[in-house]
């Protein structure tokens, strides 16, 4: 059993206003990495067609910025173990590193989709991932349990509309779930736009997420319109949490947490 470890470089793109790569520039760190994985049983059952067609899907992402780092250019060590094994799915536990101090943390759920939905997963695949599960695997916290009324309209206080991009679109045909952690930022900072400063103008507060924590219910596709819910909630000690959410009409397609420093 062993952790792989795999080095990418910050791009200019991965960085946010302040200069420091972003949480979705972490996030896009961490799916570097995955997809440099070797399963190679897996891979070789799929290439000999012993394995139906199937889409790999993206039901849950954690991620954490856990410190203001990141130059265009710098090496960015990742470490990549699994760390649950389901009938259906299966979770990467991953964190990242600059010049050895840790910068980001997180974890992904996917699973295996066929035609008419998910795919038990073959005895290959759960061989490779069992390769790499370790209890010396980073964990991150539990994922909460939300209410129904995450579902709801009527549970945000604000709402961004949204259109969907060709540029978000990926294999799957349907907006790609990175693109969609820029949706929750465009909705972050619309809500931010509310704020008025003394002499009546709209100012734009610099609140860039430090996590989120997201589910994915149903695909967003291309074309199409959409808004973002939020709702902020004040937590103290100079952080806010927002609760967001994507609909199409009264259809929540996915929903998020997000913090932030104020």
């Amino acid at each position: 059993m062993e952790l792989i470890e795999n080095d990418v470089r910050v791009r200019q793109a991965d960085l946010d206003r302040s200069g420091s790569a972003s949480v979705v520039g972490m996030a896009r760190w961490l799916e570097d990495a995955r997809l440099r994985l070797s399963l190679r049983r897996f891979e070789r059952l799929v290439g000999r067609g012993g394995f139906s067609r199937f889409q790999i899907l993206f039901v849950g992402q954690r991620v954490e910025r856990l410190a203001h780092a990141g130059r265009t250019g710098d090496v960015v060590r990742v470490r990549t173990g699994i760390h649950r094994i389901g009938r259906s799915s299966f979770t990467y536990e991953q964190s990242a590193a600059i010049d050895g101090a840790s910068v980001t943390a997180g974890e992904a759920t996917v699973v295996l989709r066929g035609a008419r939905g998910p795919l038990e997963l073959p005895e290959e695949l759960i061989a490779d991932l069992s390769e790499l599960q370790s209890s010396d695997t980073p964990r991150s916290p539990a994922t909460d349990r939300a209410g129904p009324e995450r579902r709801r309209r009527e549970h945000y206080e604000r709402f961004a509309p949204l259109r969907a991009r060709i540029s978000d679109v990926d294999g799957n045909h349907h907006v790609n779930y990175l693109a969609q952690l820029t949706w929750y930022d465009e909705a972050i900072a619309a809500s931010a736009l509310d704020t008025v400063d003394p002499a009546g103008h709209r100012t734009i507060l610099d609140l860039a997420p430090d996590a989120y924590a997201v589910h994915y219910l149903g695909e967003v596709t291309y074309p199409g319109d959409y808004e973002v819910g939020s709702r902020v909630r004040d937590d103290g000690a100079d952080t806010l949490s927002y609760e967001l959410a994507i609909f199409r009409g009264t259809d929540c397609l996915g929903f998020a947490d997000a913090t932030v420093s104020s």
